[in-house]
């Protein structure tokens, strides 16, 4: 029982600063109260504050620098908003993945190098039709052709995102070949390819956009229904 007890005090003290640092009372960079201020402001004991701002340290909000104290590292919980992303609907996943392509595509259209290209286009030859290899091998190559235009565009915290966004990504393309939305081909993958190739960034985006078009409009269709 004593176990439990600590837990909720160590939860709740946790939600109290994570509320007043959301909340603006501390600005990011800027010391939060040493553990005696705290422990009075929160009714906790010290034990209880070390606890509290550990959890806050693990979540990427504070940081404790030695000799010196705990800082405000960020304002929000970055698990607790990517979790949020995770959990929305399929439409709101494909829209994200197509304004970061989108994006993507525009910069490798002014950022590519041959080397670049010349990968496109060997990972654009490795992808097959999902009946000559399989599901799951069909995914992986699609995956890494259209992280390989994320990479061209030279924005490593593109590449990042897209990275977080693998696994919503990965569901959106197998419901594709589901049979319910429509599968881009090989024809409007290799444009992409011969858009960013051009070096015209506006044809890149556009070749995106064309990409993605069918597949918001069957899920809109379908939401409809």
């Amino acid at each position: 029982m004593k176990q439990v007890a600590r837990t909720n005090l160590t939860d709740s003290a946790a939600e109290s600063l994570r509320s007043q640092i959301s909340g603006g009372r501390w600005a990011v960079g800027e010391r939060i109260p040493n553990e005696a201020m705290l422990m009075e402001t929160l009714g906790v004991s010290r034990g209880t504050v070390r606890e509290a701002v550990r959890v806050l340290v693990s979540q990427g909000l504070l940081e404790t620098r030695q000799g010196s104290g705990t800082y405000v590292l960020a304002t929000s919980d970055p698990a607790a908003t990517l979790d949020r992303v995770r959990q929305t609907c399929l439409r709101d996943q494909w829209e994200a993945r197509a304004l970061l392509d989108v994006e993507a595509a525009r910069l490798a259209a002014l950022r590519h190098t041959p080397d670049d290209i010349a990968r496109l286009r060997r990972l654009l030859a490795e992808r097959s039709n999902v009946a000559a290899v399989g599901r799951e091998a069909f995914v992986k190559r699609d995956l890494a052709f259209h992280r390989a235009v994320v990479e061209a565009s030279g924005n490593q915290a593109m590449v990042e995102i897209y990275d977080f966004f693998t696994a919503a990504i990965t569901d959106v393309i197998q419901s594709t070949l589901s049979g319910h939305l429509p599968e881009p081909d090989d024809r409007a993958h290799a444009e992409i390819v011969e858009a960013i190739a051009s070096g015209d960034p506006d044809r890149a985006a556009a070749s995106v956009r064309v990409f993605m078009a069918p597949v918001l409009l069957q899920i809109d269709r379908l939401l409809s229904q």
